[in-house]
């Protein structure tokens, strides 16, 4: 089985899962992310993970365009407010909804740090609940 997290950058949200995914979920199963208009993993999208044990720090922000979508079992969208990449019928789609916690770079670094930690923390509680119903 093959899960892919999406959002539009692959910088935070859909980083932040693959990381917890393959740090929490099942070894049978392949995690990957990618995005529609992929930059670069943030920084504090890396640091957040560290303080829970999960390195994500060589993961590398990449397209969409480059999955192979036949290979792919579930896409699991991430985005918010923001138009979130179309997946090919037939592809199981599930969508959970998760403020982008990037962009706030006005804000003092502690607002921005607990901006990434509510991702982060949302993203776990919907993976073990999406874990449980995979046993």
């Amino acid at each position: 089985m093959h899960v892919l997290f999406l959002c539009v950058a692959n910088s935070a949200r859909s980083q932040l899962a693959e990381g917890l995914a393959r740090a929490l979920g099942p070894a049978h199963v392949t995690f990957s992310s990618a995005g529609s208009a992929p930059t670069s993993v943030r920084p504090l999208a890396i640091e957040v993970m560290a303080e829970v044990g999960v390195d994500i720090a060589t993961h590398a922000s990449s397209a969409l365009a480059d999955v192979d979508l036949s290979q792919v079992d579930c896409v699991i969208t991430l985005c918010d407010d923001e138009v979130c990449p179309v997946v090919p019928t037939g592809t199981r789609r599930l969508h959970w909804p998760t403020a982008d916690p990037a962009g706030f770079e006005h804000e003092p670094m502690n607002d921005q740090r607990h901006r990434f930690r509510v991702a982060r923390d949302t993203i776990r509680a919907q993976l073990i609940d999406f874990f449980a119903t995979m046993t």
